[in-house]
């Protein structure tokens, strides 16, 4: 028995992991892999008894998970991100939440036949989408900056208004004073908005004075931030029940804003945390649904899902963005993202059994018809979202750009070659006169230091997804790139080898906090200054034809040093001590040249 336990607990976290990585693997939306991991291991085998496992700590549980999830979420909300569009997102999270809620209710009542306490209850529940389902297809569909904000700004704040709605309505029709609904439930809500308010703003400001005047250590400052967040959700859902998730999101959102400490430790902490929960919580309630639940899987609850799809959502979408500045190709793109996630799932199971504990044997159907409205409003959107997007013209491409750090001679060539072919360049350097000439040969510049703030911020509304660090100094390489690491794959980050580095490689050890090698082990900024101060140039070379490829591996390591190769397809690859692409007809190469063995018949 004890050891069933652990293998089913361990599968939930492998399966979880697993999904996420053949994920990213195959450019599949992670939930909808999640989701079927988890129906696969549940109702199907029968695998992960969930009910069995967890008991009553189920719930509880799921409920501290996407209060962390929350709080992560408004980590992420920067107040600048609403210039042009907190309109729009303020509209959608009302207008638009108000709309989705009646529309919703009318069709539960009309097509599911369900009465009308319990339509109104559920039209509330499924109000919500929330950052378990909207931050990884953002991720994985990637739309335009601007609307990615808008969305990512909804997800995250419907959450828990969506979570209070359905708690006012419940309270209201089931439980509260039937004389007067109105009246109780704008006090519940007033009473819910103050209370949360203000255990987030109490939670931010302890997180605050602790880090500001150092009463923090620096390896308790992630723990001591998980217990001040579950805490604060605590503390506020026993004054005012659903409350926490308000808390939660509002104390991120104010530790994001403040400028008076750092808390980048504690994004890479909860961004890592939300992934690990995302999974665990998606496997863990899908593989409790019953294999019975399939029956609900029928005429009329297409025609709600399709309703709902094509309706409801369109219908929130174009009453909330009236007025707006958004184009007609971004304002459909936002009708066509409203995935379903875990505050539904909970927040409908909870009363889905509170219901039938007090009487009420229709509940019943609440948990398993919103499971069906999770598992096919994601996986709608995770297959046809990024195909939309991409046919709207509102989804930008892998980022293949690249901010050289350092605008010394060589790297201008090199800046100068990768414009040519096609991709984004930005030269950053403190230096006045290597930015002039930069700006002189047609670079894209920011004439500032690579560790300073506004670098960062540029890198988050631009075309880069690539650092090369070349400068003379091997810190300052060193230093870019973990100060760039949280906002870039770490394998998109490169710098120049040192003797440093050869030192430690011919030992056999990894240096710590550094980049990927760039071009070879034994390549060092001395190394290329001196060849190009002997009249090595960088050139880009049409591989053409098999004479030309055939040439170019002759004299491959005796004349050119290869430095990027360009595909057919325009993907661009960089050669690194760990990995030297292999050319193909039809490729291109920038090289450095050296003077004797000139590669102009190539050009």
């Amino acid at each position: 028995m004890y050891e069933n336990i652990i293998i089913s607990l361990a599968a939930i976290v492998v399966l979880g992991i697993l999904a996420q990585f053949l994920a990213w693997r195959f450019h599949l939306p992670a939930i909808l892999l999640l989701l079927l991991f988890g129906i696969g291991a549940g109702p199907v085998t029968g695998w992960i008894p969930v009910d069995r496992l967890f008991g009553d700590l189920l719930f509880p549980f799921v409920s501290l998970a996407v209060a962390l999830i929350l709080f992560e979420g408004g980590l992420s909300l920067k107040i600048s991100e609403l210039r042009g569009s907190g309109r729009v997102v303020w509209l959608l999270v009302s207008l638009g939440a108000g709309i989705t809620w009646l529309l919703t209710a009318g069709a539960a009542f009309f097509l599911l036949k369900m009465p009308t306490d319990l339509s109104v209850l559920f039209g509330a529940i499924l109000v919500v989408t929330g950052p378990t389902v909207i931050i990884p297809l953002l991720r994985h569909v990637r739309p335009a900056a601007h609307l990615a904000s808008i969305i990512k700004w909804e997800g995250i704040i419907i959450d828990p208004i969506g979570a209070v709605l359905a708690l006012l309505t419940f309270e209201a029709l089931f439980i509260g004073p039937q004389h007067r609904p109105l009246i109780f439930s704008l006090a519940q809500l007033l009473k819910t908005a103050s209370v949360g308010g203000l255990f987030g703003l109490l939670g931010a400001l302890i997180l605050m004075f602790g880090l500001r005047f150092h009463r923090i250590p620096d390896f308790l400052q992630n723990p001591i931030s998980l217990i001040v967040v579950l805490g604060s959700f605590t503390g506020s859902n026993l004054i005012a029940e659903e409350s926490g998730l308000f808390a939660v999101t509002f104390m991120g959102i104010i530790l994001a804003n403040q400028k008076r400490v750092s808390v980048e430790r504690g994004i890479q902490f909860t961004e890592d945390m939300r992934v690990l929960l995302i999974s665990i919580l998606f496997i863990v309630l899908s593989a409790r649904l019953d294999a019975g639940d399939l029956a609900y899987l029928n005429g009329r609850s297409l025609l709600f899902l399709a309703f709902l799809i094509l309706a409801v959502r369109p219908a929130a979408v174009a009453l909330s963005t009236l007025g707006s500045k958004l184009k007609w190709r971004q304002r459909i793109f936002l009708a066509w993202m409203a995935p379903r996630g875990i505050v539904a799932a909970a927040v409908s199971s909870i009363f889905s059994l509170r219901l039938m504990e007090t009487g009420h044997p229709e509940a019943s159907r609440l948990m398993p018809l919103t499971f069906l409205v999770i598992i096919v409003t994601v996986g709608f959107y995770g297959l046809t979202a990024a195909p939309a997007g991409r046919r709207l013209k509102v989804v930008q491409k892998q980022p293949q750009g690249f901010l050289i750090v350092g605008a010394h001679d060589w790297a201008r060539q090199i800046g100068s070659a990768l414009k040519n072919l096609g991709i984004s360049v930005v030269m950053v350097d403190s230096n006045p006169s290597a930015i002039t000439a930069a700006r002189s040969a047609g670079l894209p510049t920011l004439h500032k230091n690579v560790l300073a703030p506004k670098v960062t911020d540029f890198i988050e509304t631009s075309e880069i997804g690539r650092v090369l660090a070349v400068t003379a100094n091997n810190e300052i390489n060193s230093l870019a790139v973990i100060h760039l690491d949280h906002l870039l794959e770490s394998r998109e980050l490169y710098q120049l080898s040192s003797e440093e580095s050869q030192k430690l490689h011919r030992h056999g050890t990894q240096p710590r906090m550094q980049g990927r090698l760039l071009f070879g082990t034994d390549i060092t900024y001395d190394i290329l200054s001196r060849r190009v101060r002997a009249g090595a140039q960088v050139k880009i070379l049409k591989l053409d034809s098999e004479e030309s490829l055939r040439y170019i591996r002759s004299r491959q390591r005796n004349s050119f040093l290869p430095l990027f190769l360009m595909d057919a397809d325009g993907h661009l690859e960089v050669f690194t001590a760990d990995h030297s692409p292999s050319p193909k007809t039809g490729n291109t190469l920038i090289v450095l040249s050296d003077p004797a063995k000139d590669a102009s018949t190539f050009q």
